[in-house]
């Protein structure tokens, strides 16, 4: 069984939520908090398998909740609830290390399968959403300020990859699943997840996510471009 907390300030959303998750066989939702802190004093208490989290909120919002989320317990698993009206936002929350975003209107099969992929240990990196959501993003990067962590340039990120390892994080960063790429480099599903997981521990990474993330701000994806 999955189980989820609800983040959110709106009560009518996370009523929606509850009713749609609790439908489901195989999911329950745990508990609902109404504002960040609240969210992480109760994953501290409750453990749930995913974190559904909302961005904006009164008193501690999404990002901040969900950096102290993962800070106390790096298994934790964070979803991000948004819209596009708030990407800088997103970007915050992927660097915090969430497992990956869901619109707020983005239909029930949709939203179902995402907590099943970031269940199962995956990320929700839709091609159609995610790369060009980060591509958008990583403009936003406070290159300028001086306090502003300095990304990683692509020779850095490179350097400790075998040249295999290089094509599949490349396609990793397109938000390609093992199995596109498994087709594109004639390779087998299980060893794309092997090489997979390599690239992740070699780059100190979490999980694909970080990956898309570090491939923008490395310089190896420009936005915009293919």
């Amino acid at each position: 069984m999955i189980s989820v907390l609800l983040v959110d300030d709106q009560q009518l959303l996370r009523m929606g939520f509850r009713m749609i998750l609790d439908a489901e066989d195989d999911m329950t939702v745990v508990g609902e908090a109404g504002d960040g802190r609240t969210g992480v004093t109760m994953a501290a208490r409750l453990h749930p398998d995913i974190v559904l989290m909302d961005v904006r909120m009164p008193g501690m919002d999404g990002i901040s909740a969900t950096e102290a989320i993962i800070a106390a317990d790096p298994r934790a698993r964070v979803l991000i609830l948004t819209t596009f009206d708030v990407d800088e936002y997103v970007y915050a929350g992927l660097r915090a290390g969430a497992s990956g975003f869901l619109l707020k209107d983005a239909p029930t099969d949709e939203l179902i399968a995402a907590i099943r992929t970031v269940a199962g240990g995956e990320s929700v990196l839709a091609p159609s959403t995610t790369t060009r959501l980060i591509s958008r993003l990583v403009t936003l990067l406070p290159h300028g300020d001086p306090a502003a962590e300095r990304p990683r340039p692509a020779d850095t990120v490179l350097a400790g990859l075998t040249e295999r390892e290089r094509e599949v994080f490349l396609l990793v960063a397109a938000a390609r699943s093992n199995r596109e790429i498994a087709g594109e480099l004639h390779l087998s599903e299980g060893t794309v997840k092997i090489h997979v997981g390599r690239i992740l521990s070699k780059l100190n990474l979490r999980d694909r996510v970080q990956a898309v993330v570090l491939a923008y701000e490395s310089g190896l994806v420009v936005p915009d471009r293919p």
